[in-house]
């Protein structure tokens, strides 16, 4: 499947669960649980922002890293969702989520190319506060299960957003782009950031 034809499917995709707007913290069971979870963290731009740019990091990064921080992420994020379900408390949770899009914004934009498994470490301590969010914010009608799942398969989608803009590198003009894009994606942590203080 081409790059074109991978993004116009995305981007249908997106939109159509976004028209689901109104189901997203109401209904019982499975279901309600999963679309819920899955909506959760589409509509929540701090949460956006800091997905896309682990896709773009990873696209920036280039193989294997444009794989494996896209399912690093998830992974951990479940564990932090975990204790948020079970209310372990971690400190300073809001912080840390505009405080990642602020560094993995920043390390796109500076070109930062750390060996993989120091990027792997920094996107998973991440996780851990974007997964607590999403668990501290389980609606009580839901199924944490299918919870769970929908919101580690909605940043899954948002990690391959971020890949399918990360792999405009090939090209000089696009390289420019994705840079741009990790400080506008920093910047947006900034704002994120002043709020949570």
């Amino acid at each position: 499947m081409n790059r074109i034809v991978f993004a116009k499917i995305l981007l249908l995709t997106i939109c159509f669960m976004a028209t689901l707007d109104v189901y997203a913290h109401v209904g019982e069971g499975a279901v309600g649980g999963f679309i819920s979870g899955f909506l959760h963290p589409v509509f929540g731009p701090d949460h956006v922002i800091a997905m896309v740019a682990v896709g773009l990091w990873g696209a920036f990064l280039g193989m294997p890293a444009m794989w494996m921080l896209p399912v690093v992420f998830p992974m951990v994020m479940a564990f932090g969702g975990i204790l948020g379900i079970l209310g372990i408390p971690v400190p300073a949770v809001e912080i840390g989520i505009a405080t990642s899009a602020i560094v993995l914004g920043a390390v796109v934009a500076f070109a930062v190319k750390p060996p993989v498994w120091v990027a792997a470490i920094i996107v998973g301590i991440f996780a851990i506060f974007h997964g607590h969010a999403h668990g501290m914010e389980l609606p009580s009608a839901a199924n944490p299960l299918a919870y769970s799942i929908g919101f580690v398969l909605s940043t899954g989608l948002l990690h391959l957003a971020g890949i399918a803009f990360g792999l405009l590198v090939r090209w000089p003009a696009g390289r420019i782009a994705v840079r741009v894009g990790g400080m506008i994606i920093s910047l947006l942590g900034v704002f994120f950031l002043t709020r949570a203080l």
